[in-house]
């Protein structure tokens, strides 16, 4: 899962009404499908590739400057990303300050799921409504992290009552990352690519105490997915009898 999304913001720098309708199932039940059904889902995803579109813009003192970046992303299961930068333009500090930082970040966050996974084990959850969205039911859950963990956010999640997969979040990181920084608001989206919930695109603003705004923008793009099943068997040894 998405998980690392507070990373993404804290690195770089509304809502709905709720209906009052009352829930078919119980939260613990919501969260126990989701964690089950997001298992089920990084089980089977073995592989893509995708070409995003990052954006960041300063506004403020002393200049208004910003910065884009194309970037080709490879997973690989179990937890390998890799990516490969094919331009950047603007302003070289917010390239190396922000842009190439967050994938530094994400790469990172992708060798330590456990640690911010969507679970129980990380944070607590309340269901405080449902919506219906483009005519699918969704769950509109509170999230509250565990602890300070950078990696991890509170805010809300919009879980798909048919999938039981996060198809939007909107949170604030765990723990501030810098002085600097007064608050950073995540508008996090997730779209559909066969059976697989992946992320679509992202908006984060953060407010500079000095007085300016940074904004990040990520077009996820368009996924090419590999072969979703197990693992292949491993090849025998050599010298090894054919069975």
């Amino acid at each position: 899962m998405l998980s690392g999304i507070a990373f993404l913001s804290a690195m770089a720098w509304g809502q709905t009404p709720v209906s009052s309708s009352p829930p078919t199932l119980t939260t613990a039940q919501i969260v126990q499908r989701m964690e089950d059904r997001n298992q089920e889902r990084s089980d089977r995803l073995r592989h893509y590739t995708a070409v995003r579109h990052y954006r960041v813009e300063y506004r403020g003192f002393p200049a208004s400057i910003a910065a884009s970046m194309v970037v080709e992303v490879t997973y690989d299961a179990p937890s390998s990303k890799q990516f490969h930068i094919l331009s950047q333009t603007g302003s070289g500090l917010l390239v190396d300050r922000v842009l190439k930082k967050l994938l530094k970040s994400e790469q990172e966050a992708a060798e330590n799921q456990s640690r911010n996974a969507l679970t129980t084990a990380n944070y607590s959850f309340a269901l405080v409504g449902n919506e219906i969205d483009d005519g699918r039911r969704l769950y509109v859950l509170q999230v509250e992290p565990r602890g300070d963990n950078k990696l991890l956010y509170r805010g809300r999640i919009w879980v798909d009552a048919d999938d039981y997969a996060v198809a939007r979040i909107e949170a604030q990181p765990a723990q501030n990352p810098s002085f600097w920084i007064r608050n950073t608001e995540i508008h996090h989206m997730y779209s559909k690519t066969g059976d697989f919930w992946l992320p679509a695109s992202n908006r984060s603003e953060t407010k500079v105490r000095i007085g300016g705004t940074a904004t990040l923008t990520i077009d996820y793009g368009t996924y090419r997915i590999g072969p979703s099943g197990p693992p292949p068997s491993p090849l025998p040894e050599a010298g090894s009898a054919a069975q």
